[in-house]
């Protein structure tokens, strides 16, 4: 990829770099032992290979140009020499190309050898960092041909003309994309106690870097993993990992040429081994994402302080990357359309298996903690109420208590369709809960009535306060029955409604004594409910408990305060071939699907991502049913939204979550967190001003394209 003139056109809104991701490559070239002329022509292949793909940076392994196993060929002084030539020609290379390469040569400095990283761009040697620990056990005899990092004394060398900085202590920064710096180390460094990168993450560097050849034997490569996948992790970094292969020497050894990239504990990408073949594997890291679990995570700012005179000892070398960012440049990173649920089967049970039982154990606890063993809960015979009832029942089982301890109450009202009651009462009595039934129409007449409502004159007017009335109406019920039957009032309301503001405040589906699902966000209860029907989680369905579950699963989200007749002539479901006389109240229709509010709330509360990114990630996952993986079922609709539909419902979650909804989510009662994806209440993850204005992050929104 060319580099960019200074007075380069606007960024595109398709184009990666545009939303801080930065696409990284390793490559592992087929090589020649001690032949630095083809492994500098293989190497150079690569490097333009990476340029056209759009890489930022590109990494190759040990003393690549050499070839690891030249062992005492290392101080013939023709084999020297020559690479340095090859390292000549791959500058003459990337005089055109944007692409930042690192390349791994042996150095004479100071007339010692040195295991070095060269770090080059566009005809310049940004930096060389020699290796720091020197393996010379077990296979390894480096101490026998190279110096370690610290017996430098020059923090500064001549190679090939240039004065280059020289030293472990460098972090190589583009300016023209702040979150891209790089540090490098090489193979054994990172199996040390304390890794020299571990330093360079605390000294800003976000993309670690490691030149290594590793010889393979059984079980290494599971390491590897392991040791790669921690050191991103606890460095809130990206760490590329390049491994010799095919064309080492096998005289005592043998090679695979894995290469790894992993962000912040996360695989991203992986060569594949024992090939035969020059290799290249790249992946998008997100840079905001590193940095912004740095700002939040203050044991990296303490870690920081505590290293502080370490830290001044790095230098830091500027380049400008200078890749074009105009044209479409599309992500290839998988992006989880559902990122509070993983597609995966196995995964996903395993998620659903553990909020679950978060759930039931701090049900327990709060029962046990208050003395009090009994619940009661209002069942709608929708989604929320009853995976609430799911967590009852298996708490009471737990606590070896009968599940008649949990008293049931559904509350029929104006809109209250056959469907659902009967969902709510076949729920019931699966569980084998005490079930019992209060009509609320009368109370809500007599409250409407003193109101002076115009319903209660017999006009058709079906406003919030109508609403309200029944949802004020079901909860203080339940609140009087849990004096009254010396019990704990057992909420329902889940993550999406808080967020979104789409609950009663007060004395609605807002308040109870104890909420478990609070933390949960609608489309995993969707998959937990579904989840206890298919693995039979409760014990003996003689019942039916798995069929009503499921019946319940198919079932319009609908709060069903609204009579039917008032949907009909609203029109609202139309579009979708149903009945319009028989039209339930859409929640849907009015806040926008669950699934794209999901994607936009985990976005917004886990990673504080603006709605630009956001809205360009939810395209790549939602934007082409046939890309990416879906959960398992025939159950799952396989929408897929234009960049129109996903602005649009973007609209709906900015305004309503950054303007009018954190009154509500500031005096929530307690609940259990489940996930890292979040909790709103104050008390934890989330402390927020209720008189926030939504202006800045509607200006943003306004700015991406339809």
């Amino acid at each position: 990829m060319q580099a960019t003139t200074l007075h380069s056109p606007a960024p595109s809104f398709d184009n990666l770099y545009a939303h801080d991701f930065a696409r990284i490559a390793v490559g592992v070239p087929l090589c020649r032992v001690a032949d630095p002329v083809f492994n500098g022509e293989q190497t150079a292949q690569l490097l333009r290979e990476a340029a056209a793909d759009g890489a930022a940076v590109i990494a190759f392994p040990e003393l690549g140009l050499a070839a690891y196993t030249s062992d005492d060929l290392f101080h013939q002084r023709p084999l020297l020499d020559a690479c340095e030539t090859a390292l000549a020609e791959l500058l003459k290379v990337s005089r055109e190309l944007s692409t930042v390469a690192v390349v791994g040569l042996p150095l004479r400095v100071e007339h010692r050898l040195f295991n070095c990283a060269v770090v080059l761009q566009r005809g310049r040697i940004l930096a060389v960092l020699p290796k720091t620990y020197l393996p010379n056990y077990g296979e390894f005899y480096e101490a026998r041909q190279f110096n370690a990092a610290d017996e430098a004394i020059s923090d500064e060398i001549t190679l090939l003309g240039q004065r280059v900085p020289f030293g472990t202590r460098l972090v190589i920064a583009a300016s023209d994309m702040p979150l891209l710096r790089l540090h490098v180390e090489i193979c054994e460094d990172v199996w040390t106690p304390i890794p020299p990168s571990s330093y360079a993450a605390l000294a800003g560097a976000t993309v670690l870097i490691n030149l290594s050849a590793s010889n393979v034997t059984i079980g290494k490569a599971g390491y590897r993993h392991q040791l790669v996948g921690q050191q991103s992790a606890r460095c809130l970094a990206a760490y590329v990992y390049s491994s010799a292969g095919a064309g080492e020497s096998s005289t005592d050894l043998a090679w695979d040429g894995q290469a790894l990239v992993y962000e912040n504990g996360s695989f991203l990408a992986e060569s594949e081994r024992f090939q035969r073949r020059s290799q290249l594997v790249s992946a998008d890291v997100d840079l905001e994402r590193l940095s912004r679990e740095r700002m939040r995570q203050t044991s990296f700012g303490d870690s920081v302080r505590h290293h502080a005179a370490t830290l001044k000892d790095f230098r830091t070398i500027e380049f400008e990357l200078g890749i074009a960012r105009s044209q479409p440049l599309a992500l290839r990173r998988r992006v989880e359309r559902f990122p509070y649920v993983p597609a995966d089967r196995r995964q996903r049970d395993e998620r659903c298996d553990e909020v679950f039982h978060i759930q039931v154990q701090a049900l327990v606890q709060r029962l046990v903690s208050s003395g009090i063993h009994k619940l009661v809960i209002g069942v709608s015979g929708g989604l929320d109420s009853t995976h609430a009832l799911l967590v009852a029942a298996r708490a009471m089982d737990q606590m070896g208590l009968p599940r008649t301890n949990i008293l049931g109450f559904t509350m029929p009202g104006f809109a209250t369709s056959t469907r659902t009651r009967d969902q709510a009462l076949r729920l019931m009595r699966a569980i084998g809960c005490e079930a019992r039934e209060i009509d609320i129409r009368p109370s809500c007449e007599q409250m409407l009535k003193d109101l002076g409502h115009p319903y209660a004159d017999g006009q058709p007017v079906y406003d919030v306060t109508f609403e309200n009335v029944q949802a004020g109406e079901r909860t203080s019920h339940l609140f009087r029955l849990a004096n009254h039957l010396g019990a704990l009032v057992l909420g329902t309301g889940d993550l999406s409604e808080l967020a979104l503001g789409w609950c009663t405040y007060g004395v609605g589906d807002h308040m109870s004594h104890y909420n478990v699902n609070a933390s949960v966000p609608k489309t995993l209860i969707q998959y937990l409910v579904r989840w206890v029907a298919e693995t039979k989680q409760l014990g003996d369905d003689a019942h039916g408990g798995s069929e009503v579950l499921l019946d319940i699963l198919a079932t319009e989200i609908s709060p069903e305060l609204v009579p039917q007749e008032a949907n009909a002539k609203s029109g609202t479901q139309e579009q979708d071939g149903k009945d319009a006389s028989t039209a339930l109240q859409s929640t849907e229709a009015h806040i926008g699907r669950y699934e794209l509010q999901d994607f936009n709330l985990f976005y917004t509360i886990r990673h504080g991502y603006s709605p630009a990114k956001i809205a360009f990630l939810a395209r790549h996952a939602w934007g082409d049913r046939e890309r990416g993986d879906w959960p398992d079922g025939e159950h799952v609709q396989r929408n897929e939204y234009a960049l129109a539909e996903i602005k649009r419902v973007l609209r709906i979650f900015v305004t309503r979550f950054f303007r009018g909804s954190q009154f509500k989510r500031s005096c929530v009662p307690n609940a259990p967190k489940v996930g890292s994806g979040g909790s709103l209440s104050p008390r934890g993850d989330w402390r927020a001003p209720s008189d926030s204005e939504p202006t800045v992050w509607l200006a943003e929104l306004d700015r991406i394209p339809d």
